[in-house]
């Protein structure tokens, strides 16, 4: 017989991580992600040839609050990237 060791602290609930963001359980940016995931497809798995979908998709989470909004610039899509 297996015994359960319950612990009486309390759990400490952390925020998440960077990079970690909620489902888009009502597929908001659905026709984004699918937009972009042909095209790596497409252009065999070629993410730099998707960039504007991918930024797109991006621009779509955070202004549904899916995900934090942070300027794209710092995500790595500024003009000269």
């Amino acid at each position: 017989m297996s015994s359960m060791n319950f612990s009486s602290s309390k759990q400490t609930i952390k925020p998440p991580q960077r990079g970690i963001f909620p489902l888009d359980h009502d597929s908001e940016c659905k026709p984004f992600m699918e937009k972009y995931i042909s095209c790596l497809k497409e252009e065999h798995d070629k993410h730099h040839l998707c960039r504007d979908l991918s930024k797109e998709y991006l621009q779509c989470r955070m202004d549904r609050k899916l995900m934090a909004s942070e300027d794209l610039e710092k995500l790595g899509y500024s003009e000269e990237a």
